[in-house]
């Protein structure tokens, strides 16, 4: 069984203003290979309105609509999707999977260190946007201002289309920089990260108690705290009679931004397959998911205790899919979101692009980031601690400050 290599993606324009997009990809199967999917989609801004997914183990047929937006720079996403597909010149089982000893290369990381003669609101998000669309993924940052005003940027990233290494590439870097920033740039430099990388990805060596047990609590709530998205209940059942060789997880509950990525990615996560599925999501924003499922090794969860772990598992990233909260930091007020890493080391996409947009939306500037990563509670954790600029915060409530990052981050703007 083969496809043409065009066939692979296929990306089918809505025909009238307000229908969406319709994406088709038809490929060798992979554990994991929806999440990797909705993962692509996520990083490029848009969200999935509707979903049907079915394999035979082997290969699989799965279908996206998407909500269009103006700006999609719809052949690079084809492109990026056909990326994490495994290989479309499969013709046989043997070709179907990658050898265990042939994983992808870890992309190198390089360090943006730039200089701005001033601090205004919105600059970092603009500095975000610029690498955005320049396909370079942020995976540290350090922002600090230095007591006459000037502003410090130190960017940890990787480059997607692996140029980085170039003069050209990062010719071209330095002028889309300087273009947005024209007026403030004082220097720009790029070089291959060393030590200082390590040093920077572990963040603060700690983080407070209160914060730790509040923030990452893994508990689920009896009602509805502060700091839980959903307006209306969860519900996550599962069904082993429907099907002789499938557990049917049924889910509802209310939509946001990566929402089956979310799903997706805790499956992953658990080496669970899914056979069958579809999703849609309504109008009012409730969402409806009915996925077939198996272990790893084809069989169904029967075991209960597996399936209270999964149920829970799957209700809290619907409940809390990343963390926020505003905080003390000594006299001053600071913003930590948190999201979980997935168990393959990959964040969550557009996180810090959305936070930024949020301050820059809010009209608050930010006076220092920073970004690491932490073991709480057994798991993996990526954690911004955005320090707030004192002349701003006092004018702006945290709560509304709270709310505005995390609307942005849900897609509830």
């Amino acid at each position: 069984m083969g496809v043409l290599y065009e066939d692979v993606v296929v990306i089918r324009h809505a025909e009238k203003p307000g229908d969406p997009t319709v994406i088709t990809v038809n490929c060798p199967d992979k554990t994991g290979l929806g999440c990797d999917l909705c993962r692509v989609i996520l990083l490029f801004g848009l969200s999935i309105s509707r979903g049907d997914f079915s394999t035979d183990g082997k290969w699989c047929y799965i279908v996206f609509w998407v909500v269009d937006k103006p700006t999609t720079r719809w052949h690079l996403l084809q492109k990026r999707l056909l990326e994490v597909c495994p290989s479309y010149f499969s013709t046989s089982d043997i070709d179907y999977y990658r050898p265990e000893n042939q994983q992808p290369k870890e992309p190198d990381v390089f360090l943006m260190k730039f200089w701005c003669s001033s601090d205004r609101k919105g600059l970092l998000h603009d500095v975000t946007e610029v690498l955005f669309v320049l396909e370079l993924t942020i995976k540290r940052v350090k922002v600090s201002t230095t007591p006459d005003g000037r502003v410090m940027f130190l960017f940890f990233v990787t480059d997607s289309r692996e140029l980085l290494h170039t003069k050209r590439r990062q010719e071209e870097t330095i002028n889309y920089l300087t273009a947005a920033l024209v007026d403030i740039i004082i220097s720009c430099e790029i070089d291959l990260a060393g030590p200082e990388f390590t040093a920077c990805s572990q963040g603060a060596p700690f983080l407070p108690f209160e914060i730790t047990e509040d923030i990452f609590s893994l508990e689920l709530p009896n009602g509805r705290p502060s700091g839980f998205l959903s307006f209306n209940p969860v519900s996550v059942t599962m069904d082993n009679t429907l099907s002789p060789s499938h557990t049917l997880v049924q889910i509802l509950c209310q939509d946001h931004k990566g929402l089956i990525y979310d799903i997706m990615r805790t499956l992953k996560d658990y080496n669970i397959q899914v056979s069958y599925g579809r999703f849609y999501a309504s109008s009012k924003g409730s969402c409806e998911l009915e996925l077939f499922i198996m272990q790893a090794d084809g069989r169904k969860l029967l075991d209960p205790s597996k399936q209270n772990a999964l149920r829970s598992r799957l209700r809290m990233e619907l409940l809390r899919p990343l963390r926020v909260g505003v905080v003390s930091r000594g006299p001053d007020t600071e913003l930590l979101v948190a999201n979980p890493v997935e168990l393959s080391g990959r964040g969550r996409p557009l996180v810090f692009y959305d936070i930024t947009l949020a301050f820059k939306i809010l009209n608050t500037c930010i006076f220092s980031v920073e970004i690491g990563r932490h073991m709480i509670h057994g798991r993996e954790w990526e954690v911004y601690r955005i320090l707030l600029d004192e002349g701003e915060c006092c004018s702006l409530p945290r709560k509304k400050v709270e709310e505005g990052v995390r609307n942005r981050l849900m897609g509830w703007e």
